[in-house]
């Protein structure tokens, strides 16, 4: 009987440690940068529809550092049981990889791709008082005023720090970077007049250049953002530069596939409910929800994309 039961509960011991975490257990989704964010908010919505569908907890958890790689490299550490979840936006996964000489993940090895869930374009805004009312008014303000030549962003080498370095070569400006742990603070500092310049995803701001307390000049992506038709792109103001960004969730490599396909109809379910989507627009993105080979084709096709833009831009990450 020894004999007979032995392999059984061998079987049964490397099941237990293979199989996914057990059906009560909180979920982390884990979002790289601070609370607050339109990110953050959208992330939140996530969290709340897999909950729904779960049956289960799942938390949002902010890891913030390092221009978002220390939360992506807590990920990767994470066991790949279905307790933890990155929700990410594209830099972290797309850009990185060409920017950081030591990154401390691979996205493609350490990750398993899960859906990408909106895309989204990157605007700059000024602070009310400053008197620009166009991009080239900018620029000339600010050659006038070199010393004013400071904007913040949601942290060394994200996405809207890559595009600030992009706009100040075209425009000739020397401009220095102000990094902040999320779009917030740095927003929060342009409102107080600490910065005269802020470069941040587009949703970010919608709000407060409605209520006239900031104003963008121009947003990132080949045509107007359906949310500002006023608002003239890059290109539109003269400066030929474009760039749109997405939101993706990733989880660490290994965890099952079946659990991961679960995740994936959900989130694809949940951003079709028109209430889910009237949330997501009004932030400043555009719904999408892909499959996950559709979400890996993304990435490897960003990844490609961003590499020759960040070598011509010759861009040194802050220490």
């Amino acid at each position: 009987m020894k004999k007979v039961l032995a392999p059984v509960l061998a079987l049964v011991a490397g099941l237990a440690l293979s199989s996914p975490a057990s059906a009560t257990e909180t979920i982390r989704l884990v979002m790289p940068f601070a609370a607050g964010s339109a990110t953050d908010a959208l992330a939140r919505i996530m969290a709340a529809e897999l909950q729904a569908g779960l049956g289960r907890n799942v938390i949002v958890e902010n890891k913030t550092g390092a221009a978002g790689r220390i939360g992506v490299q807590a990920v990767k550490s994470a066991a790949p049981d279905g307790s933890t979840l990155l929700f990410t936006p594209i830099a972290p996964m797309a850009v990185y990889p060409h920017v950081y000489p030591t990154l401390g993940y691979d996205p493609v090895a350490d990750f398993a791709p899960v859906s990408q869930i909106a895309t989204f374009d990157f605007a700059a805004a000024v602070n009310a008082d400053v008197p620009a009312s166009s991009l080239p008014e900018l620029v000339d303000w600010l050659k006038a005023h070199p010393e004013k030549g400071s904007y913040g962003t949601p942290g060394a080498g994200t996405l809207p720090h890559f595009f600030a370095v992009l706009f100040g070569r075209q425009a000739g400006l020397d401009l220095r970077h102000v990094p902040y742990r999320g779009a917030s603070a740095a927003v929060n500092d342009l409102l107080t007049g600490q910065l005269p310049l802020v470069f941040a995803n587009t949703g970010e701001l919608i709000e407060l250049h409605r209520a006239g307390r900031i104003r963008i000049l121009a947003t990132s992506n080949i045509s107007r953002a359906a949310l500002l038709p006023a608002v003239p792109t890059f290109q539109e103001a003269g400066y030929p530069i474009t760039g749109a960004g997405w939101h993706g969730v990733f989880a660490p490599q290994g965890t099952p596939s079946a659990f991961l396909e679960q995740i994936n109809r959900l989130i694809t379910a949940a951003l079709q409910k028109e209430q889910v989507r009237e949330r997501v627009v009004a932030m400043g993105f555009e719904p999408t929800g892909t499959s996950r080979q559709r979400l890996a084709e993304i990435l490897a096709r960003d990844a490609a994309a961003w590499a020759p833009a960040v070598k011509a831009a010759a861009f040194t990450p802050d220490p």
